[in-house]
């Protein structure tokens, strides 16, 4: 059973996480940001994620891959997609 410092060490990394992911996301969509930064942005996303949480690869491209997938498909024109 964790414990309660346990629990909020957690919870404070989602957090964290979820602004990283927030301000990425709002950056890519606000900006004049070229294509190959964002994707670079993206990854640094990533990286960082499986920082906080080691071995949760797999989520992170559960969860954050297909958001991030629309929004570059949203925001740019990519060579070999539909659209």
């Amino acid at each position: 059973m964790p414990t309660k410092e346990e629990i909020e060490e957690e919870n404070k990394k989602i957090r964290h996480l979820r602004f990283i992911i927030d301000f990425t996301t709002n950056i890519i969509m606000q900006t004049d940001t070229p294509l190959s930064e964002a994707q670079r942005m993206i990854e640094g996303t990533r990286r960082f994620a499986t920082t906080l949480f080691p071995g949760k690869e797999e989520v992170y491209d559960l969860i954050y891959k297909p958001r991030f997938r629309r929004i570059l498909s949203e925001r740019y024109v990519i060579p070999g997609s539909r659209g």
